[in-house]
């Protein structure tokens, strides 16, 4: 015998469930230089591809220019969750400001 699925009773007058918001990440510039902010908040995600980051460049190119001391080091949080203070990360873009070659920042 194929099992019905469980159907519970809804009060009357009860509107439907709604989706639960997104998450909605701050934006970088309204963070205070003491916040830290995780790599899904710092490069642009495939699997959110209309959440704005402030770094042009995948996570594996993050993690490359961090191993290659071309990024600043993140802080360990616990043994599987990094993440970087923002202050260090602002430091990080002024020293690209003024520079006209975006090849730089972007490892083209």
């Amino acid at each position: 015998m194929p099992r019905q699925p469980i159907r519970l009773p809804q009060a009357k007058n009860a509107e439907p469930r709604k989706a639960a918001p997104a998450v909605v990440t701050p934006f970088f510039d309204a963070l205070p230089d003491s916040a830290l902010i995780r790599q899904s908040q710092l490069v642009q995600d495939s699997k959110r591809p209309n959440v704005p980051a402030p770094l042009p460049f995948s996570p594996t190119t993050l993690w490359r220019k961090v191993r290659n001391n071309q990024f600043p080091a993140p802080v360990r949080l616990s043994s599987g969750m990094t993440a970087w203070r923002v202050a260090d990360v602002r430091r990080w873009l002024a020293q690209f400001a003024s520079n006209d070659d975006t090849a730089e920042i972007t490892g083209a």
